[in-house]
C-alpha cells in the first residue's frame, strides 16, 4: 500500500509537470508596464520655478514649471519699431502739410472770389460806358451822313462846291471809324466778362487773378500729393504694426513659458531643477498614467502563433488575473522603451513580445487561457 501511494504521488507530480505545457503556453518573462509622457521645455531659458516632485499626482493642464528667458534677441523688434516711428513721423508731416495746403487754398479761393467780383463789377461798368459811347458814335455817324447827303444833293444841283463836301465826308468817315472802335472795345469787354464768369482769366485786368489761380492750382497739386503720401505712410504704419504685434507675441512666448501636464497621472521622474538652463525639447519631467498599465510578456515564436491579438490570457502574480492580447511585437528597441515606465524584457532570437491589457503586479507570469 505504501509503494502504491508513493507511486500515485509521483504520477500526480509528473502529470502536473507535463500537462500544463501541453494545454497552455506560459512565460515568466513578464513585467507590468505603463505609458510615460515626457514633459519637455518649449523654449530656451532658466527654470524659474518647479512645482512637482517624483511620486506626486498631477491633473491635465496643471502647471508643472515656469521657464523665463531674459536674453531674448529683440534686435528685429527694435528695428521694426524704429521703422514704424519714422513712418509715423512722415505720416504726421504729410497730414500737417496737407492741412496747411488746404487752409492756403481756402484763403486763395476767398481772395480770387473777391478780386473776381471786383473785376466783374468794373467790366460791367465799362461795358455800360462803351455801349453809351457806341450809341453816341452811331448818332454822330447818322448826323454826319445826313449832312453829307444834303451837301451831296446841293453839289449835284450846283448849289455848293465839292470843297464844302469833302470835309463833311471826312468827318462822316471818322465818325464811322469811331463807332467801329467803340464797338470793338465793347465786344472785347463783353468777351472778357463772359470768360471771367467761366473761370477763364484773360486781359490785362485779369493778370493778378490769373497769378492767384495758377498759385492755387500748384498748391492743390501739392495737397493731393500730400494726401497720397499720407495714405501710403498710413498703410505702411498699419502693416508694420501688424508685424510688430506678431513679433512682440513671438518674443513674449520666447521670454516666458508655463509647462503644463498634457494629461493626468503620477510624476515618475524630474529631470530639471530650479535655475537650470534648458533648451527647447529638453525633458523636465515624465508622467506615468497608471490607469493605462498593461503586461509585457516574452514568448517564443512557436508559442506566439497561439497568442494572436484578441486571445484571452491568465495572469498570475498580479491583482488582475486575466487579460486580452492587444499586440505582438517581433522585437523591441531602446526608442520604444523610452515611451514606457519599465524597459521591456530583452528579446532574443525566436522570441516575440506580447502586450496584454489589464493591470497586474510588478512581475507576472502570463498563460494562454484555452479553457482547460
Amino acid at each position: 500500500m505504501s509503494a502504491i501511494g508513493v507511486a500515485g504521488i509521483l504520477a500526480t507530480l509528473m502529470i502536473t509537470a507535463v500537462v500544463p505545457p501541453i494545454f497552455a503556453d506560459q512565460s515568466d518573462r513578464a513585467v507590468v508596464d505603463a505609458p510615460v509622457t515626457l514633459i519637455t521645455a518649449s523654449i530656451a531659458g532658466e527654470i524659474a520655478s518647479l512645482s512637482v516632485q517624483p511620486g506626486s499626482d498631477v491633473a491635465a493642464g496643471e502647471p508643472l514649471a515656469e521657464i523665463s528667458n531674459p536674453r531674448v534677441d529683440r534686435a528685429a523688434l527694435i528695428s521694426l519699431e524704429e521703422k514704424s516711428a519714422d513712418s509715423r513721423e512722415k505720416l504726421s508731416a504729410a497730414r500737417a502739410k496737407s492741412q496747411t495746403d488746404s487752409a492756403y487754398i481756402a484763403s486763395l479761393d476767398t481772395e480770387i472770389a473777391n478780386q473776381t467780383s471786383q473785376l466783374r463789377a468794373r467790366l460791367q461798368s465799362q461795358i455800360e460806358e462803351l455801349r453809351a459811347r457806341v450809341a453816341q458814335s452811331s448818332a454822330m455817324s447818322s448826323e454826319k451822313k445826313a449832312l453829307v447827303d444834303r451837301q451831296s444833293d446841293m453839289v449835284s444841283r450846283n448849289a455848293a462846291s465839292m470843297d464844302m463836301l469833302r470835309p463833311t465826308q471826312q468827318q462822316y468817315s471818322a465818325a464811322l471809324h469811331s463807332t467801329d472802335a467803340e464797338t470793338f472795345k465793347l465786344n472785347q469787354k463783353m468777351s472778357q466778362l463772359d470768360a471771367l464768369n467761366k473761370g477763364i482769366y484773360v486781359g490785362d485786368d485779369s493778370v493778378a487773378i490769373s497769378i492767384l489761380a495758377q498759385k492755387r492750382r500748384d498748391i492743390e497739386l501739392d495737397a493731393k500729393s500730400m494726401d497720397i503720401e499720407a495714405r501710403q505712410q498710413s498703410g505702411i504704419v498699419t502693416n508694420l504694426q501688424k508685424i510688430i504685434d506678431t513679433e512682440g507675441g513671438r518674443l513674449e512666448r520666447l521670454g516666458a513659458a508655463t509647462v503644463v501636464s498634457p494629461g493626468s497621472g503620477k510624476v515618475l521622474t524630474v529631470g530639471a531643477s530650479t535655475g537650470r538652463h534648458v533648451n527647447p525639447g529638453d525633458t523636465i519631467a515624465s508622467v506615468i498614467d497608471c490607469d493605462k498599465r498593461f503586461v509585457v510578456a516574452i514568448f517564443s515564436y512557436r508559442q506566439g502563433e497561439n497568442l494572436m491579438p484578441g486571445t484571452r490570457v491568465r495572469i498570475d502574480g498580479g491583482v488582475l488575473h486575466s487579460g486580452v492580447v492587444t499586440s505582438v511585437l517581433p522585437r523591441t528597441t531602446d526608442k520604444v522603451d523610452e515611451r514606457f515606465a519599465v524597459p521591456f524584457p530583452q528579446t532574443e532570437r525566436r522570441v516575440v513580445c506580447h502586450h496584454h491589457a489589464g493591470p497586474g503586479g510588478r512581475r507576472t507570469a502570463a498563460h494562454r487561457d484555452d479553457g482547460a
